[in-house]
C-alpha cells in the first residue's frame, strides 16, 4: 500500500483531501473485494477499538500475502466475542490457543509450514495486553530469540477487560481498574510499574517493530503490510480504546485513540533491527488532561479537589517520550512551554 501525506485543508476541521487516489493505492476496506476477515455478527461491546483493529489488520495482512495466511489468536476479548461456541465470525484460517502461548503456537505453525516446503503461506499471531506483557510475554520473548517467521501483533486495551476490567502491567499509571482502586494517597494504578513492550521488542533486535492506533487506521494497513515485506519475527503494537474498561463514550474511541497520540503518551514509530526508523510527528500538542478527562478510570483526578500533582507526573511521562522518539520539533515545545 503506498504512503502518502494526507493534506489538512481545514485547520481545526477533519476534512482531509486525498480522497481520490488510483485504486491500486486506495486503503484496504476501500476495495469492494476486501476480505472482510473477520466479519459482522460478533459480539464485541459498541465502540470496541479491538475490533475494528483486528480488522483493518487482518485484511491489510490478507491483501499483502493474496490470501494467504493463517491466524493464531489467543484467549482473551477478539476470541471471546468473535467465536462464541458454536458460531464464528472469521473467515480466515483461524486457531484459538491458550491465553499464555499464542506465540508458541504460532511458532508451531510456521514450523509446520516449513517442514511440509509451503513458502508462501505467513503466520499471524494475535493477543490482548494481558496475553501479550503478561501472560504471554516468555513465549513471545523466546520467539522474538528465535526469530521466528511469525507477525505478533497485540490490541492494547491497557487491561484485562474480558475478565472484569483488572489491571495488566500494560495499564497506565492512575488508571482505575476493578484491582486498582482510586483510593488513598496514591489512587489508581501505581507508578513505574509495567512494560513497555515495543522497546523490549526492539532490545530483541528483530526486523521490525512498530505501534499503531486506531485513530489512524491508514497507517496501520500501512505498517501491517510493510511488516509482511520481512521475514523472522516482527512486532505491531496497536493502541485500542475500550469503553467498557475506560469508561469512556462508545463513539469517542477514535477521538480518544488520537488523544493519546497527539498528547505523546502513546508514542506511534517504526523500528528495524532495533533502530526506530520512522515517527509520526504529533500534528496539533494537547496536554494530557484532555485524553484523561474522557475516561472514568481517571475520574478521580479531577472534580472537586483535582489531583493536579498526579496529572503532572503523567505529563512528564508523554514528555519524556516527546524527546525520546522526537514527536514534535523544538521551535513547537518553545511554543508550547
Amino acid at each position: 500500500m503506498t504512503s502518502q501525506d494526507v493534506h489538512f485543508y481545514q485547520v481545526g476541521s477533519f476534512a482531509v483531501g486525498n480522497r481520490l487516489l488510483e485504486q491500486e493505492e486506495r486503503t484496504v476496506q476501500a476495495q469492494v473485494d476486501r476480505t472482510n476477515s473477520i466479519d459482522s455478527g460478533h459480539r464485541a461491546c459498541q465502540g470496541c477499538g479491538e475490533a475494528l483493529g483486528a480488522r483493518y489488520a487482518l485484511d491489510a495482512a490478507m491483501r499483502a500475502t493474496n490470501g494467504q495466511i493463517v491466524a493464531v489468536n489467543a484467549t482473551g476479548c477478539l476470541e471471546v466475542f468473535s467465536t462464541p461456541y458454536p458460531e464464528t465470525s472469521w473467515r480466515i484460517p483461524w486457531l484459538h490457543s491458550l491465553f499464555g502461548n499464542a506465540p508458541a503456537v504460532a511458532t508451531g505453525v510456521a514450523a509446520a509450514l516449513r517442514a511440509k516446503g509451503i513458502e508462501d503461506v505467513r503466520v499471524v499471531a494475535q493477543a490482548g495486553d494481558g496475553g501479550t506483557v503478561d501472560i504471554g510475554f516468555g513465549c513471545l520473548s523466546g520467539m522474538f530469540e528465535r526469530n521466528d517467521d511469525v507477525l505478533f501483533i497485540c490490541y492494547d486495551n491497557e487491561g484485562y477487560m474480558n475478565t472484569g476490567v483488572q489491571r495488566s502491567a500494560a495499564t497506565p499509571p492512575a488508571a482505575r481498574t476493578a484491582t486498582t482502586k482510586a483510593v488513598g494517597a496514591e489512587p489508581g494504578n501505581t507508578f513505574g510499574q509495567g512494560k513497555d513492550l515495543p522497546r523490549i521488542a526492539m532490545a530483541h533486535n528483530i526486523p521490525y517493530v512498530a505501534t499503531a492506533t486506531v485513530a489512524d487506521l491508514h497507517d496501520l494497513e500501512r505498517k501491517v503490510e510493510r511488516a509482511m515485506e520481512f521475514h523472522g519475527a516482527r512486532y505491531l503494537h496497536v493502541l485500542v480504546p475500550c469503553p467498557l474498561g475506560w469508561g469512556s463514550a462508545s463513539n469517542e474511541t477514535i477521538h480518544i485513540a488520537r488523544l493519546a497520540k497527539e498528547s505523546g503518551l502513546f508514542p506511534v514509530f517504526e523500528a528495524e533491527d532495533g533502530v526506530v526508523r520512522s515517527v509520526s510527528p504529533i500534528r496539533r500538542r494537547v496536554p494530557v488532561e484532555e485524553y484523561l478527562k474522557l475516561q472514568r478510570r481517571f475520574a478521580h483526578l479531577f472534580g472537586p479537589h483535582p489531583r493536579l500533582d498526579v496529572i503532572a507526573r503523567i505529563q512528564s511521562m508523554a514528555d519524556a517520550n516527546i524527546e525520546r522518539y522526537g514527536l514534535v520539533s523544538p521551535e513547537s515545545l518553545e511554543e508550547s512551554s
